[in-house]
């Protein structure tokens, strides 16, 4: 694990725009590692749309994050940022959701300062805590951690709430309480991706919702701007509901869904991305 916070912490010291891809579950995660991605996002909505069928509002808690962390990390050796909404309770939480955590393989918590239930960072209607409120949360979380190197990720979506300015004010305090990198949801112009590197001195995430709020950019034009990770949470899970969708609507229609069609990944290909020839050998290996 140790290796794996400093390969991270190098990562977004470097702050050269490292595409962090979200992962729902392990076989997600095992294609990003596949793929030759550097990190991989341990999604909250991700797993709430999978694991419950249900939208990003708040329904999931420390055990099922826990579960899926440990699941992911158990498949892929790459860091693992992982999503633990508002901590799931008060400062005193934190420290138990911090812990918890740390031992179920994540590098990093984002840790977010909605009130519950919280909601995606791109739906209308969410609410804050104070800025005390979510520090107070901060520290809980820097002291409780036990490697130097599980870092913490504090967000705030008050710039849906109480404007640009204020978003960045709270930032400020959130670097001050010793967050090791600063997550502003939902800027609405390329003006405000640009001006905030400039404003805040802690490496920061920019976080590209397709269907969102924020202006999707190239990642050279993040790289130069100096944000160290550039978060694509569900890219992953949209494609494979697109895909379910096709290939499923063609198996209904009566239509070829065989290894033919370019409809599905062939019987081998999906052995492969689970690794199904480490454990034949391992079979092997052990048979008596």
């Amino acid at each position: 694990m140790s290796e794996q916070g400093k390969k991270l912490r190098a990562l977004v010291n470097a702050r050269r725009g490292v595409l962090m891809p979200g992962a729902a579950n392990a076989l997600s995660a095992r294609i990003i590692e596949d793929l030759g991605f550097d990190v991989a996002y341990v999604t909250g909505a991700g797993v709430t749309n999978t694991f419950y069928g249900m939208p990003d509002h708040g329904f999931i808690g420390l055990t099922d994050m826990a579960a899926h962390t440990a699941a992911i990390r158990n498949a892929v050796n790459i860091p693992l940022v992982v999503d633990v909404d508002t901590g799931f309770g008060n400062a005193v939480n934190v420290a138990h959701t911090v812990r918890v955590m740390e031992r179920a393989g994540a590098n990093a918590i984002q840790l977010e300062d909605q009130k519950m239930p919280k909601k995606c960072g791109h739906f209308a209607g969410k609410d804050i805590v104070e800025t005390a409120e979510m520090v107070e949360k901060i520290k809980a979380a820097t002291d409780a951690r036990q490697s130097e190197d599980f870092l913490i990720v504090a967000r705030t979506d008050s710039r849906a709430v109480a404007g640009f300015d204020a978003a960045v004010a709270r930032c400020l305090a959130f670097e001050e309480a010793g967050a090791d990198i600063i997550f502003l949801e939902a800027p609405v112009s390329e003006d405000e991706l640009r001006r905030l590197p400039a404003l805040i001195k802690t490496p920061q995430l920019v976080n590209l919702v397709v269907g969102g709020k924020t202006p999707i950019l190239s990642n050279a034009a993040f790289a130069d701007m100096g944000f160290s990770l550039v978060l694509y949470a569900n890219v992953a899970l949209q494609s494979a509901i697109a895909g379910m969708t096709r290939a499923l609507g063609a198996l209904k229609a009566g239509e070829n869904v065989g290894e033919d069609s370019g409809l599905l990944a062939t019987f081998e290909e999906r052995q492969r991305v689970v690794r199904k020839a480490d454990f034949d050998a391992l079979e092997k290996k052990y048979q008596s």
